[in-house]
């Protein structure tokens, strides 16, 4: 899934790295080079190409394009092997033409299991890096973690991991350096009002926090749902009581910048909140249809607003669709991504995997929002505020319809 960056404050966390190793690297396409002994690996043997291309054919080009790169390539001393191997597999994948199915390499496909499952083996902390100095700060430390142990603080600079410099270093090389082996340690040295600051955590295993919530005045529930993840819906539901516990009378649920996740956790985050009835259906390329339904024994019926924007994609638009077409709450902000499809990682053994777009998925009422989204039911657009940059227009609205619904 694509994670984008919002523009404005729009709250640190959709431009934040993970500290534990949340981190799935941007796939390289690299250029083929190899034998037919490699192409036909990726085929099994059974090639299957158009009939103008004979399997020689493919043989002799290939070859051709190896003897051209070692008798003429200018860096021939720096070529990895198992790099351009990957880079057909990762080739042949992206020639589909479908940006969601994608091959990923060993530590790829180990970094986006643990995304997708949303633990790791960490520190327990967020950082950003800032666009113009590239200063990586700690936006967020988590509770009790090793991070917070070893006595990091928000805002502290890091500027050495390890005995390594940070400096010239993306958000991502340095993100790969803290994570690392549970029970391992990561010393990092960090400037701390002017001082110098040097830390040793012990790595653990790591829940990320992807909800955060609040209570907002007039007694109104804030949630926030960064992705979901497999931890996600228990800390959802946990969130909830809480809520509920302080005596909510009306709620917002933040789903801004929200790549999406896991299907069956938005399915069962949506089992909290919807009356008896279909969920999602998905449709997959033989016609086959499946529908996932509530049971409506836990509805929601006070006030509810569903921040969504461009950002928000995939189960974010399961979730806002079904929330939209039900009328369980109202959609605020600004029409959605148009992810309408789903994905299956399928395992290639080797520890390696494939991404494969296998369904598309209807909402509720049948509608279809791939290439389209999810359109608000109040369009508001977000405004960066120069002399406030902590305001949030779009959050102000989504309370303002849950004050008034409460009003009536």
């Amino acid at each position: 899934m694509d994670r984008n960056k919002e523009n404005g404050n729009e709250r640190g966390r959709f431009g934040a790295g993970v500290l534990t190793g949340a981190l799935v690297t941007a796939l390289i396409i690299c250029g083929a080079a190899g034998t037919w002994k490699v192409l036909s690996a990726i085929r099994n043997g059974d090639y299957t190409a158009a009939s103008t291309v004979s399997e020689a054919d493919v043989n002799e080009k290939l070859d051709r394009i190896n003897s051209l790169i070692e008798g003429c390539y200018l860096y021939e001393d720096d070529i990895d092997e198992d790099a351009l191997i990957d880079g057909i597999y990762s080739g042949y994948a992206e020639a589909l033409g479908d940006p969601y199915t994608e091959y990923y390499d060993e530590e790829e496909t180990k970094a986006l299991y643990e995304s997708t499952n949303g633990e790791f083996s960490g520190i327990g902390a967020t950082m950003s890096q800032s666009l113009d100095s590239g200063e990586i700060t700690v936006s967020n430390v988590y509770e009790d973690s090793p991070a917070d142990k070893a006595g990091m603080k928000q805002g502290d600079v890091i500027y050495e991991v390890d005995g390594r410099s940070v400096s010239g270093q993306d958000l991502e090389t340095v993100v790969s350096w803290i994570k690392g082996e549970q029970g391992t340690d990561v010393t990092l040295c960090v400037l701390r009002d002017g001082e110098e600051v040097e830390l040793t955590a012990t790595r653990d295993i790591i829940e990320v926090q992807t909800v955060s919530s609040e209570m907002k005045d007039g007694q109104i529930g804030y949630i926030a749902v960064s992705e979901f993840d497999s931890v996600t819906y228990d800390q959802f539901e946990a969130a909830l009581e809480e809520l509920e516990s302080q005596g909510m009378q009306g709620l917002v649920i933040d789903l801004r910048g929200n790549p999406g996740g896991n299907l069956t956790t938005v399915t069962d985050m949506l089992k909290l909140l919807l009356p008896e009835g279909t969920i999602v259906s998905t449709k997959d390329k033989y016609g086959n249809t499946e529908e996932i339904s509530c049971d409506g024994k836990h509805e929601f019926t006070k006030p509810l607003a569903v921040l969504v924007n461009q950002y928000s994609a995939s189960a974010s638009e399961i979730f806002s669709g079904a929330i939209q077409d039900y009328g369980t709450g109202t959609i605020v902000g600004m029409t959605t991504y148009g992810k309408g499809v789903v994905q299956q990682l399928m395992d290639l053994g080797d520890g390696t995997c494939l991404k494969v777009t296998i369904a598309e998925y209807y909402t509720p009422s049948g509608r279809s929002i791939n290439g389209t989204g999810v359109e608000p039911d109040v369009e508001v657009e977000y405004e960066y505020d120069e002399n406030n940059p902590e305001a949030d227009n779009q959050l102000d609205k989504a309370l303002e319809v849950v004050r008034e619904e409460l009003e009536e």
